[in-house]
């Protein structure tokens, strides 16, 4: 009578190392199936886990772009040290999951991946979709789930086109908003429009220390600093938060003391935008009117962009690797250009 086990063609197999130490690792066994075993890995538990899948007939994921994902997930994504980075990928790995999870990585192919961007009603979303699909398949052959490359590599222009947002935030448009804004918007308004930084930012970022406003980028973690003496802006900001109650150790706060959060900014910057844009439109102004609420509390960065004196100064002003991407994508105002005759 054949022995009972708790998990059947769970098997077990040994090897003796090179210094003769004995390793174990297990297997699904498909001896049945005339193909090779499946290997689950030196861990047990884990093991069972993957044993338990293929067994119980849940969704396969061993051989499945979905066993790649999920490793992703579990092992890569908490590395990123911005939170909204990270935000941004696990929402990009769940409109991914559903679509290619339980593809095998040969039915993956260039047409396939130009079919879900052409059905993508989000089409700049689509291609940071793609983006990360890449890099998870870049990881997939380095962790050995398959040897087949990326589909797209080498191909140019496959993704949707792109262009930059091309919007200025002209003194108007920003006196309009400011006018109506809160103290607390003000101030990430002034925070972001004089140092260029991202809204995560200029949330977070601390109280100076000995007249200097230090902070390191979410997004791309470069250190940096700024003289609070230098900036008119900062000084009044900084003199009055240093009168203001609480404890909190961000240079924004509420006015009894307490952190900003960014559904607190969202909430703040649409209502005021809405009444800025309201007035507009009473004044008999509707072009200003639609300015307004064409306008984002993040195009502030592109304001502080246009701000600095010139396209070299803005691109250390936002940390940027190169000017061309200053140039492309956040420098908005009109070059002035002298006529020659």
């Amino acid at each position: 009578m054949p022995k009972v086990t708790k998990h059947p063609r769970l098997r077990a197999k040994t090897y003796k190392g090179a210094s003769g130490q004995i390793h174990v690792y297990y297997v699904y066994d498909m001896r049945q199936e005339g193909v090779p075993d499946i290997r689950l890995g030196k861990d047990f538990a884990h093991a069972v886990e993957r044993w338990d899948e293929l067994h119980n007939h849940k969704p396969r994921t061993i051989g499945r772009l979905q066993e790649a994902f999920d490793r992703w997930r579990q092992k890569e994504l908490p590395k990123y040290d911005s939170a909204e980075t990270a935000k941004g990928y696990a929402k990009n790995l769940g409109k991914l999951e559903p679509v290619f999870g339980q593809m095998a990585w040969d039915e993956i192919d260039l047409p396939i991946l130009r079919r879900y961007l052409d059905l993508r009603t989000a089409k700049t979303q689509g291609n940071r979709e793609m983006t990360l699909l890449a890099l998870i398949w870049g990881k997939a052959v380095l962790w050995g789930m398959t040897r087949h490359p990326w589909p797209a590599a080498g191909v140019k222009n496959w993704k949707n086109a792109e262009s930059a947002r091309e919007f200025e935030v002209t003194d108007e448009l920003f006196a309009a908003v400011y006018a109506e804004g809160d103290q607390v918007l003000r101030d990430c308004m002034d925070i972001a429009t004089a140092t260029g930084m991202r809204l995560t930012d200029a949330r977070q970022v601390l109280m100076p220390a000995g007249g200097m406003l230090h902070f390191r980028s979410g997004k791309a973690g470069k250190r940096a600093f700024f003289e609070v003496a230098s900036s008119p802006v900062l000084s009044e900001l900084v003199k009055r938060r240093e009168k203001s109650p609480g404890n909190c150790l961000m240079l924004l706060a509420t006015g009894t003391g307490h952190e900003v959060s960014a559904r607190m900014l969202r909430t703040r910057w649409d209502e005021a935008r809405e009444r800025a844009a309201d007035k507009a439109a009473k004044t008999g102004n509707p072009g200003l009117a639609r300015a307004i609420r064409a306008m984002y509390l993040r195009d502030m960065r592109s304001r502080a962009a246009d701000l600095a004196g010139d396209v070299a100064e803005a691109s250390k002003l936002l940390q940027h690797s190169s000017k061309r991407l200053t140039e492309k994508h956040y420098r908005t105002r009109a070059e002035k250009l002298r006529a020659v005759r």
